[in-house]
């Protein structure tokens, strides 16, 4: 082979790989630094960039993008000598591509180490009980630190989050029995208020009844009292205004003899003496003219005979129901009992009551 056509051919090789070498070709949201004869240069932006080959160095990509990062659980110290492990998340993102490469070697186990240790030394300034309630403390005291630490290295640390706070096992029991007695406090203490509540209600609809059913009872006493009253006012108004005489006194002694006689419990009942007399009198009564009063007067003469009969019938009644009640004891010997001792309601017939016969 003829040796120019070699050496055309290497110099084209060369051309191509040189030209290809110059061209460079940057995603969004990407960098890459160049150094030029082993010093800084420039950063190559995102799009079509040109360099110079063999003397421009273009090294790797830095994303620009927001980062997360998940730190492994690490132990930590709390103020009252509990250990707990804390996992923790980091979100960042690089601002300055030539910081990030040149400030610092490996910024990812820079920004770990140190959130480690700003880690310990803000949960090491707190109890477990205010480091289980405090991440979103926690977490601005990180990023302030964070951000303050990172700023030279182009890095900005947008958010550190707590994912997880591990107590120790017998801790973890300890509360469990905690809460629970808590929750059982609760539970006792509503059950006790529904309780006290449920009988100051009872109470307070029994007080409620209770005065209902006094006023109810009140007013029908008043009602039946007042009632009763003007009954008895109109029945002595009635007296009163018939102007009745002891004749007509005697008659309604007599009418109420028969009713003593028929009580099933009855073995002896008392006849005062003058009982023969009352009936006598009572008798004459009747067969004798009596005075009209004013309200009588006033009546005519057909009502005046049918008052009369009746009057008649009704002491031939009350004669026949004292017959009885003496037939109705028996044939032997027979006890009665001595007069009462009370004034007579006869006094116009024997002022003196008569000794009872054996």
């Amino acid at each position: 082979m003829d040796p120019l056509l070699l050496v055309g051919i290497f110099v084209i090789l060369f051309v191509v790989f040189t030209v290809l070498k110059a061209v460079r070709i940057v995603p969004q949201a990407r960098a890459r630094n160049v150094e030029r004869l082993g010093r800084y240069h420039r950063t190559l932006k995102p799009g079509l960039n040109f360099v110079i080959p063999y003397v421009d160095r273009v090294y790797p990509m830095i994303d620009l993008r927001e980062q997360v990062v998940s730190f492994r659980p690490q132990p930590v110290i709390t103020e009252d000598n509990l250990v707990v492990e804390i996992d923790t998340v980091l979100y960042f993102q690089v601002t300055d591509p030539r910081a990030a490469a040149y400030e610092i070697a490996n910024y990812i186990q820079a920004v770990e180490q140190l959130t480690v240790t700003t880690l310990r030394n803000v949960v090491g300034s707190m109890d477990l009980e205010k480091t289980l309630t405090s991440r979103d403390t926690i977490n601005s005291q990180l990023r302030g630190v964070l951000d303050e630490a990172t700023g030279k290295w182009g890095i900005r640390v947008n958010r550190v989050e707590i994912k997880a706070i591990d107590p120790p096992k017998t801790i973890k029991d300890a509360m469990e029995k905690q809460m629970r007695a808590e929750r059982d406090k609760r539970a006792a203490i509503l059950t006790a208020e529904g309780q006290r509540q449920s009988q100051i209600l009872t109470a307070e609809g029994d007080k409620q009844s209770r005065i209902l059913r006094a006023e109810g009872s009140r007013a029908a006493a008043i009602l039946e009292a007042e009632g009763q009253s003007r009954a008895i006012d109109q029945v002595f108004q009635a007296v009163h205004r018939n102007d009745p005489d002891p004749k007509l006194l005697a008659y309604q002694y007599l009418q109420v003899l028969p009713q003593l006689a028929q009580g099933q419990g009855n073995t002896f009942w008392v006849i005062p003496s003058e009982v023969t007399s009352a009936l006598t009198g009572v008798s004459k009564a009747f067969t004798e003219a009596l005075p009209r009063s004013a309200a009588t007067r006033e009546e005519e003469a057909p009502e005046h005979s049918a008052a009369d009969e009746d009057a008649a019938r009704a002491a031939e009644a009350a004669a026949e129901a004292v017959a009885d009640a003496q037939e109705a004891e028996p044939k032997g010997p027979r006890q009665l009992t001595q007069a009462l001792q009370e004034p007579s309601p006869f006094p116009d017939l024997d002022p003196q009551p008569k000794e009872a016969e054996r």
